[in-house]
């Protein structure tokens, strides 16, 4: 069993933690345990039961009126639910569930009828990147066992790999994009998402993978002369240094265009070499996959 924190709580359903105090000294959904230093752990149910009420307080029912109704109550409330915003956090919350369960058979059938009824596009747009912003800071924080993430992980690889190997562009753009994770990142998925999404929008891809020494992949740009590159940091090792990295970049390939996103971008303060450009959402980054296509 998981012992999630508050701050656990409130990145993944999107309540504040000083809301979530205050429905449990006001309500009986939230039974949380204690440290000795008194400080709160949830369970496993208690993250699922939270997330569901989050869902349903969302989208107009009073908090009042949900901690009245029973578990099957909550359920059909959640299903009725007619928005497709609310119908897409509903499977997000889904699989979130069945993470911390490690009931896997149950996490990838969610993601299979979804793509059977929307395709692996939006999939991948609506469920698996959301699916991977909110789960993304229990990865940092080591707040998940590494088996879960693993195990997790491997079954959205293996749907991101299907849909590279199945996606055509018939408007192929002309561009190249090296894509690559610096040496200690390890956490594939963001960047196979984008080798995705360029794919299909005709653009070729040179895929170096994970943790890639520096000269290696600056020798395959000098060697290959790509119109840009591309990685997604999420959770590198200690020792790495963006900064340092920004600073390579720059200096060895100045006129190569260097796309970074992921969680280390949403923190960097310092300034950023004029060839690096950071995207800090899926939007910034769907923009600039467009304005390829604009300009070829």
């Amino acid at each position: 069993m998981n012992a999630f924190t508050i701050k656990d709580l409130e990145n993944l359903s999107g309540i504040k933690a000083h809301t979530i105090r205050i429905w449990e000294q006001r309500y009986n959904f939230l039974k949380p345990q204690r440290t000795e230093t008194n400080i709160r752990l949830y369970s496993n149910e208690e993250l699922r039961k939270l997330l569901n009420i989050a869902l349903l307080n969302k989208y107009g029912f009073k908090i009042s009126h949900i901690d009245r109704m029973n578990a099957d109550e909550i359920n059909d409330k959640i299903l009725s639910l007619a928005s497709v915003e609310a119908q897409q956090e509903r499977i997000v919350n889904e699989l979130i569930g069945h993470m911390v369960y490690l009931n896997l058979e149950a996490f990838e059938a969610v993601l299979d009828n979804y793509i059977l009824a929307k395709g692996i596009e939006k999939s991948i747009t609506q469920i698996i990147f959301t699916f991977l912003e909110r789960i993304g800071i229990l990865w940092l924080t080591n707040h998940i066992n590494p088996a879960q993430e693993h195990l997790v992980t491997n079954i959205i690889r293996q749907k991101l790999i299907v849909g590279i190997e199945s996606t055509h562009s018939h408007l192929p753009l002309n561009k190249t994009a090296l894509l690559f994770l610096p040496e200690g990142e390890y956490h594939e998925l963001g960047l196979l998402f984008m080798y995705y999404l360029l794919k299909s929008r005709g653009v070729k891809i040179y895929y170096l993978g994970a943790n890639i020494p520096f000269k290696d992949m600056a020798y395959v740009v000098h060697l290959k002369h790509p119109d840009f590159l591309y990685t997604h940091l999420t959770s590198v090792t200690n020792h790495f240094n963006l900064e340092k990295m920004l600073l390579q970049l720059n200096n060895e390939m100045p006129d190569v265009p260097v796309l970074i996103s992921g969680q280390l971008v949403q923190q960097y303060k310092k300034k950023v070499p004029k060839n690096i450009y950071f995207k800090k959402s899926l939007n910034e980054v769907m923009e600039y996959i467009a304005s390829i296509g604009k300009a070829s």
